[in-house]
């Protein structure tokens, strides 16, 4: 059953990316952050409201125990980390090709390595070098692929925003790692969830209204609505999939790296994008480097 969950979560976090490129076009950056928010967020507000007149349900799955304050510092913390690879990853899906913004994204597992061996001092064994070589390698065809198109690995600005965003979301799996282990895995989503709505507010309010006039208008659309709520049902499948007596995290991670399958194919034939074919072999090399890494994690 896990493994079915997370390829559920797989389909739904590639059509989350392909809503996301289709809500940004030609779109401002920041009200569609923020609606999607909102949007996401309000999957969880009947859930919190139950919880808190109905205390009867107290056993119940979706039932939310109150948390304490310094729980809620996790949480909101986990929102700013979050927010700031949302805003990054944003621009740089409105600025590229999603085939060139979905391949810089599986690079995560790479970045949570080189977390794991800073900060948890894991060692990388021989699975794991192969495929962090294997990786870097099709990296750097993948480069070349983008400069027939323009766009410069090293001086693009929107390839950096999507790394660094990237990275951050990096930081986050190994934030995740301890509040999985730490805290209620529904509160911690849904709480998550709500901090998102201020923060994003907030820049919407102070960054991007002050300076409209200089930006693409903001214009709606229905796909904004249907970013947040695949993404929250994917992660809430992704989650559930994780509390499965038996669920290997490794396994269930590669899993739901096929997103970019979807992202990708929807993507190249929704928006007609050049050097497909290049590309998804260059695509393949990665994710077989990816696998190689998760398959090292398993030991």
């Amino acid at each position: 059953m896990w493994v079915l969950l997370g390829g559920v979560s797989a389909i739904l976090l590639g059509i989350y990316e392909v809503f996301k490129k289709l809500s940004l076009k030609e779109n401002a950056v920041l009200p569609v952050l923020f609606f999607s928010s909102v949007a996401g967020a309000l999957i969880f507000v009947p859930i919190i409201l139950i919880s808190h007149f109905h205390t009867d349900l107290v056993h119940h799955f979706w039932y939310i125990k109150p948390q304490s304050f310094t729980n809620h510092l996790h949480f909101l913390l986990k929102s700013v980390i979050v927010s700031s690879s949302w805003v990054l990853a944003y621009f740089a899906m409105k600025h590229l090709p999603i085939t060139i913004v979905a391949p810089i994204g599986t690079s995560g597992p790479i970045w949570t390595l080189f977390g794991a061996i800073i900060i948890f001092g894991e060692s990388m064994n021989l699975w794991q070098w192969l495929g962090l070589t294997v990786t870097i390698g099709f990296y750097y065809l993948f480069s070349l692929s983008g400069k027939k198109e323009g766009i410069s690995f090293r001086t693009n600005k929107w390839v950096l925003f999507m790394t660094l965003s990237t990275i951050i979301g990096s930081i986050s799996s190994l934030y995740d790692k301890y509040l999985v282990l730490h805290f209620d895995r529904i509160a911690m989503q849904c709480w998550f969830s709500i901090y998102m709505v201020p923060i994003t507010g907030a820049l919407m309010l102070f960054v991007w209204i002050p300076n409209r006039k200089k930006y693409d208008p903001f214009q709606w659309r229905y796909a904004i609505i249907w970013i947040g709520i695949a993404l929250t049902i994917a992660d809430f499948a992704y989650f559930l999939a994780l509390s499965y007596s038996g669920a290997l995290i490794a396994i269930i991670s590669t899993i739901r790296r096929g997103s970019i399958m979807v992202s990708f194919g929807v993507g190249a034939l929704l928006f007609k994008e050049k050097n497909i074919k290049h590309k998804a072999l260059i695509l393949l090399g990665i994710m077989a480097g990816i696998v190689m890494i998760m398959l090292g994690s398993r030991h």
